[in-house]
């Protein structure tokens, strides 16, 4: 079987968890396919073919996606499927799959309907985007959703899609690369006291992933416990404003509190991942979480929303503990505040009980281990692929 992946993202620019879940699932394919053709945005790179997001020049960031995307569909070869992660790849599949006459088939990492608060950072380069995802789906001969939750949003989102064109494989995790690092001089040069507890959070400031709601409550945490965010620069100003704001209260409130806004080396997260007493997870929308695997993996308990696949890969109780949270908690600051407060109280559970920290830590990489390797996924997404090609056939007359 021929494929073409179709990517934003690809190793080594790489910012967010489509690009990590596009990274690892390539090698792991070309152990069951015969061609794996790689077209990606940005800059030239080994294994895949780069389009620049340059054309036209000084438009709307989605527009600029647009030109990036015909580039893209007229360089793919002949394949006998195309794979398209998230809207930004999806248009190219549209267009080449119309013109080449072959099934394609899309993952649904997330989806533009749950994210409105796109439009802060898109403009009227949401509806955009929103625009090329509706048609993707529609087009789509199979739907990859990351996570079981994910099937009741897509059907939500867009109701013309027959249940039998969606199937779940779920983002994985490489417990080789990520995997507890006994070294200590990358958390101890960011200034973490090792003796003390310490709740770190990786992530970008966006609202999807919820980190205000982590900083709001930090203040409610113990004392001696430190906090640690690896997030990257703020989608918008208005992000950028209301970030700033509780991180600057926090600072004066209480020591031990590092923000390290660059993007730091997989290998050197995964050392803090180690050394850190519980990964903290806020987000207000997440398909699955592969942060949460990257945490479990090094051997270290997780704190998280119960939002979308996220109960898939915390287990409460056992891996880490889960916060209730509801998307309309969005608009009642009363109810804000008592998921900020329970985050806090959770967090502060498993920091006050280190010996209960670690366990939960053993059984999260036993359980990343046994249920997210990505060689059981590529298989799993093969299968997708002559899924699709069928389902291509059947209805080309």
């Amino acid at each position: 079987m021929r494929v073409s992946i179709l990517t934003r993202e690809y190793p080594p620019h790489i910012y967010g968890g489509a690009g990590v879940h596009v990274g690892q699932l390539v090698p792991q394919l070309r152990k069951f396919c015969e061609m794996v053709d790689v077209q990606c945005m940005g800059e030239p790179r080994d294994g895949a073919t780069a389009h620049p997001e340059s054309f036209p020049p000084d438009a709307n960031p989605a527009i600029r996606t647009l030109g990036a995307d015909i580039a893209m569909a007229a360089a793919i070869p002949q394949v006998d499927v195309l794979h398209a992660h998230t809207w930004y790849a999806q248009f190219a599949a549209v267009v080449a799959g119309q013109f080449q006459d072959i099934p394609t088939v899309v993952t649904a990492h997330s989806l533009e309907p749950d994210r409105p608060w796109k439009v802060e950072q898109l403009g009227g380069g949401y509806r955009v985007s929103s625009w090329i995802e509706k048609t993707a789906y529609a087009d789509a001969d199979a739907i990859i959703a990351v996570s079981a939750a994910m099937i009741d949003n897509i059907r939500a989102a867009y109701p013309f899609v027959e249940p039998e064109r969606i199937h779940v494989v779920r983002n994985g995790i490489d417990p080789d690369e990520f995997r507890p690092d006994p070294a200590t001089d990358v958390i101890e040069s960011l200034g973490m006291d090792l003796t003390r507890p310490i709740v770190t959070f990786v992530g970008r400031i966006t609202r999807q992933k919820g980190l205000v709601h982590l900083v709001r409550a930090a203040r409610r945490l113990d004392p001696d416990t430190q906090v640690l965010l690896l997030a990257g620069a703020p989608d918008t100003p208005e992000i950028k404003a209301e970030f700033d704001e509780a991180f600057t209260q926090l600072n004066t409130e209480r020591s031990g509190v590092v923000w390290v806004a660059e993007m730091l080396p997989r290998a050197s997260v995964r050392q803090v991942l180690t050394h850190s007493t519980v990964f903290a997870c806020p987000s207000i929308y997440e398909p699955l979480g592969i942060v949460n695997l990257e945490a479990m993996a090094c051997g270290i308990p997780v704190v998280a929303s119960a939002v979308g696949g996220i109960p898939e890969v915390v287990v409460d109780g056992v891996t880490g503990l889960l916060v209730p949270y509801d998307p309309a908690y969005a608009d009642d600051p009363a109810r804000i505040a008592e998921f900020e407060t329970q985050f806090a109280t959770n967090l502060n559970e498993i920091t006050r009980d280190r010996d209960r920290a670690r366990q939960m830590g053993v059984a999260g990489r036993e359980r990343c281990i046994a249920e997210f390797s990505w060689e059981k996924i590529a298989a799993e997404t093969v299968q997708v692929y002559k899924e699709a090609i069928a389902h291509h056939e059947a209805n080309r007359h």
